[in-house]
Parts: structure tokens; sequence; C-alpha cells
């Protein structure tokens, strides 16, 4: 069962939450939906949800980045040296010496 109400009636009246599955809240001034009140009956279940699909969300986030990350490898030679160092070795080597 469901329902919609104002913030302002929650405020007033918590006890128009009971009895129902979840309630809908909006901002009865302006028509703009607020949010979702669920019945602790579900609460868990929807909580491992919503973890569930936020990990996935910043998986795939991570996962696109990641793509790049591996693309500029240094080369072992190059170790420790600064990025002026490394110009200049792979001038010297490409033009001699």
């Amino acid at each position: 069962m469901t329902t919609m109400v104002g913030i302002r009636e929650i405020a007033r009246n918590s006890n128009i939450l009971d009895g129902y599955d979840y309630v809908e809240v909006e901002d009865k001034k302006t028509h703009e939906y607020k949010g979702l009140f669920i019945s602790p009956k579900y609460a868990a279940e929807f909580k491992a949800f919503l973890e569930e699909k936020i990990t996935k969300e910043h998986q795939e986030k991570l996962d696109r980045v990641m793509k790049f990350v591996g693309n500029n490898k240094v080369d072992e030679r190059f170790d420790g040296l600064t990025s002026s160092e490394i110009k200049k070795q792979k001038a010297q080597e490409q033009y001699g010496k």
C-alpha cells in the first residue's frame, strides 16, 4: 500500500506513515518530489539493494578511469629519472651521442 503526503503532514503527525509499505513525500506548495519513506519491513532489503547499486556504479566509474591509467607505463630503464632526464636520454638514444 502506498500514499503521497506532504512534508508538513509528516512533521505534524509521523503516525501517518504507519500501515504503508512506502510513502512518497512531496512539497505540496511547489509540487516538488522530495523522496520516499520505506516501511521497516522492507528497509533492510532496500538498503542492501541500494548499497549494491552504488557499489556497481562506483566500480563502473573506476573501470572507465583505469582504462587510461595503465597506458602510460614508464620503461624500467627510466626509473628514478626526472622528465627532463628521460627526454635527454631518449634524444641521445635516437640521435646518437
